[in-house]
């Protein structure tokens, strides 16, 4: 089935580096993030892991948990854990699934339904499965980022994207081109300026009828 935007994320049960976990419960009342790659031991995907595990403080402070997934068993996993740590300086401190039957690869879409897990893969094998999947407390998906093998994540990114979701969704507002938290955003179209004044008390900024802006709200 096709992944889209403001459906349900798939349910499942899997094995991680930290044990069973049923996905939709693991995830609770918070956000989550969960991010693919092709296989254990690649250059690329050992840098990103890393990253993230940098990064994990900041998501934390976002209530939102992080998730990998790779196409190899969880005790390849577990190997790979060690290289990432000795090559990046970093611990890896979320979970990491094991998808070498390739399930949830299927059920999010990242690769041909007809696929088989049977038998050595190569990343090239898996080379779609590099996608990021956010998903908000309702469990639905919030957003996607897809690429390639060749390109590392700016996982930086999806940070400030997940910085803008959840304002969205706490107060209505939209974010303009390449805008960063604390700068200004767009009062959707669909509130009126009655409501916006009544809302944004303090004024707002009209640029045109459809594109109004007002200091970020607190």
């Amino acid at each position: 089935m096709a992944i889209r935007l403001g459906e349900q994320a798939p349910d499942f049960t899997a094995e991680t580096t930290e044990g069973q976990i049923s996905f939709h419960e693991w995830i609770g009342d918070g956000w989550a993030i969960l991010f693919s790659h092709p296989k254990d031991f690649t250059p690329v995907c050992t840098t990103e892991l890393g990253y993230m595990a940098r990064l994990k403080p900041e998501f934390d402070k976002r209530n939102t948990k992080i998730i990998g997934l790779s196409i190899d068993p969880v005790g390849d996993h577990q190997r790979w854990v060690k290289d990432i740590e000795e090559t990046q300086g970093c611990t890896v401190n979320y979970p990491m699934i094991g998808d070498a039957d390739l399930k949830v690869a299927k059920l999010y879409d990242m690769i041909h339904p007809e696929a088989s897990g049977g038998g050595p893969r190569t990343a090239v094998d898996n080379a779609t499965i590099r996608s990021v999947f956010i998903i908000g407390p309702d469990k639905k998906v919030k957003a996607m980022l897809v690429y390639p093998m060749s390109a590392g994540r700016n996982f930086d990114e999806v940070l400030r994207l997940l910085d803008s979701l959840q304002l969205n969704a706490k107060h209505t507002v939209a974010t303009p081109v390449n805008w960063k938290p604390g700068e200004d955003v767009i009062i959707p179209t669909s509130v009126s300026d009655e409501e916006a004044n009544k809302k944004y008390p303090q004024g707002f900024k009209t640029l045109k009828p459809y594109l109004r802006t007002v200091a970020q709200p607190k």
